[in-house]
């Protein structure tokens, strides 16, 4: 790309005019945000949940801390006693999806109603549009579109705040990056594909693409197991800010080697093969 060449941008089809957090869809979805992260922040979540930071911020151990987390949100949203939360025993059979199977949900097919609800988390929080759901999302009026967004319904129908839930989680995710110094750091994460048209590339030199990504996307830490789901193995430079989830932050709860949940939208990668 020559230097007059002007770099590719977030596409206006590709994101909202607003979203919840401290910048606009066209700055985080961009390269300059790869390239130079900054912190991101959920509108009024750290806030609301203060007394929890202040909590966390006494605890030295990060084991100790997860499994302060992990009980504060089951506390917070009576994940264990619904009928509390106003759902009635035995009625709504939505009312136990929670944060858990949504994730799991997602490791298991990322185009499920858990990847739907996921998807429309990323879109109602930062602005970015999902481009695949089980097909191509193009038509914002058309069948596929239609269907994630049924998808996206019936996932958080009858559940108790679960996109609130999915808020806490991030926050808590960024919350640990900064207590190790990289809430505005890179970690080279990879991910593995078959088909490399079925990635939307803005630009091309070589083995180096700019390329539009879906709003969320598995990557791992390891190079060999991202071979393990394709031919093609995508490397990139991700901000820690782009780290929704990572499988470390509270071990168990997904089964993938080093797995991050990646916040989507225009990213320089490299594309090799094994």
């Amino acid at each position: 790309m020559s230097d007059k060449t002007p770099e590719p941008s977030l596409p206006a089809w590709a994101r909202l005019p607003i979203n919840r957090c401290n910048l606009p869809a066209v700055i985080l979805g961009g390269l300059s945000f790869q390239r130079h992260p900054s912190t991101l922040q959920l509108d009024g979540v750290r806030e609301l949940h203060l007394g929890l930071f202040e909590w966390l911020d006494a605890l030295e151990d990060r084991a100790a801390r997860a499994h302060a987390f992990a009980a504060a949100l089951e506390a917070h949203f009576c994940l264990g006693r619904l009928e509390e939360a106003g759902l009635e025993r035995g009625k709504g059979r939505r009312a136990k999806a929670n944060w858990l199977r949504v994730l799991r949900g997602w490791h298991f097919d990322a185009d499920s109603r858990e990847g739907a609800v996921l998807k429309g988390w990323v879109e109602s929080r930062f602005g970015l549009v999902p481009r695949f759901h089980g097909e191509p999302l193009r038509d914002f009026t058309g069948h596929a579109w239609r269907r994630y967004e049924a998808m996206r319904a019936a996932g958080l129908s009858g559940t108790n705040a679960l996109e609130s839930q999915l808020d806490l989680l991030y926050t808590y995710c960024q919350y640990e990056y900064a207590r190790a110094g990289l809430q505005e750091g890179q970690v080279v994460l990879y991910r593995g594909v078959n088909r490399l048209d079925g990635h939307e590339v803005l630009s091309a030199r070589g083995k180096e693409q700019v390329v539009l990504l879906n709003n969320i996307n598995s990557f791992t830490t390891s190079r060999e197991r991202a071979g393990e789901f394709g031919d093609y193995i995508l490397s990139a430079s991700i901000p820690s800010a782009k780290v929704f989830f990572h499988a470390e932050l509270l071990p168990g709860v997904l089964r993938g080697e080093g797995e991050h949940l990646v916040i989507g939208g225009v990213y320089a990668v490299r594309i090799e093969t094994l």
